[in-house]
């Protein structure tokens, strides 16, 4: 048994089912099964790892180039491409279960049945502690769907998530989009349907140009944008959220350094994801995680939970 530290119990949240003993967590497709980020940093010192999301079937993702910078952020349109369920169980498990930390599974699907199989042959695997349910992905073509994204239709959202719930007792998340008219609504059709937490916000949809070629500079044509660039907006989808539903919001979007993850910790997350700040800096997470114990040492509070949700708005 690890023994856990005082500051251990001081940054430790609880998130469904799932006991967190930091609310540092790396973002899915930005550290992919994490076995990418050994060498760098021991992400075992962080609250948890989502996965690369993976589909039921091998994808070959969208062309080439997949990921442009911009000014403030990062362009992608990778298209989920990964190499399915089967090679996940017998190639990427063996090092999962090796980790001392929680690990978040993310999975996307054509259709229910999809999203429903996967969550139940997840469920059997003992490391996986948990699904994030990508309803979000902008990369992907979502076909005979009234919206180009679940994560757009509080239909589609109660429909999936429900189906999911039905395969499985393990924590779960709704990854949701911040391209809606009202994320609020959204959020609790997630909620509704049984999830345990929703993660938001994913990435907007963008496009840049090459002038020279007058051609897109990505072969995707567009994809989806992170970044600093985003964090505003993000800030704002969390804040509405954690206003609109009782499970907890983990926010990500823009988190580069301490004092991003802490503004999102007073709008309302419980917890944070790192992702574009992966590629920057791989030690981002581990820094992150240093600076919210100390905020919380300087401002002499108790523990994280002191700090949740206190954003101080007058009027």
């Amino acid at each position: 048994m690890v023994k856990r530290t005082s500051m251990d119990t001081k940054l430790s949240v609880k998130l469904g089912k799932l006991n967190l003993k930091n609310p540092v967590i790396l973002a899915s497709g930005t550290c992919g099964f994490g076995k990418e980020m050994e060498g760098l940093i021991d992400i075992n010192k962080l609250g948890a790892i989502v996965t690369k999301t993976i589909t039921l079937d091998k994808r070959e993702g969208n062309p080439p180039p997949r990921v442009v910078e911009t000014p403030g952020g990062l362009l992608n349109s990778i298209g989920l491409d990964n190499d399915g369920l089967k090679n996940f169980l017998f190639e990427k498990i063996p090092y999962l279960e090796k980790l001392k930390m929680p690990v978040i599974v993310s999975i996307a699907g054509n259709d229910i049945r999809e999203f429903k199989k996967l969550a139940k042959e997840l469920s059997a695997i003992p490391c996986v502690n948990a699904i994030e349910v990508n309803l979000s992905c902008p990369n992907i073509i979502h076909k005979n769907a009234k919206f180009s994204l679940p994560a757009q239709d509080t239909k589609a959202v109660g429909k999936i998530i429900s189906g999911v719930r039905k395969m499985t007792t393990r924590t779960l998340f709704a990854k949701l989009s911040p391209n809606v008219t009202d994320i609020k609504e959204i959020a609790k059709a997630a909620e509704g349907a049984g999830a345990d937490a929703v993660s938001l916000i994913n990435t907007y949809p963008g496009m840049l140009v090459d002038i020279k070629t007058m051609k897109p500079r990505l072969g995707g044509v567009t994809g989806g944008l992170s970044g600093p660039c985003i964090k505003p907006l993000a800030l704002k989808c969390v804040r509405d959220a954690t206003g609109a539903v009782k499970i907890p919001v983990v926010g990500m979007g823009g988190i580069m350094c301490a004092d991003d993850a802490i503004e999102f910790i007073l709008c309302g997350a419980s917890a944070i994801q790192v992702g574009t700040a992966n590629f920057v800096n791989p030690r981002a997470g581990l820094e992150i995680l240093e600076g919210i114990g100390k905020y919380l040492g300087r401002n002499k509070m108790k523990n994280i939970k002191s700090l949740i949700g206190k954003l101080k708005v007058e009027g």
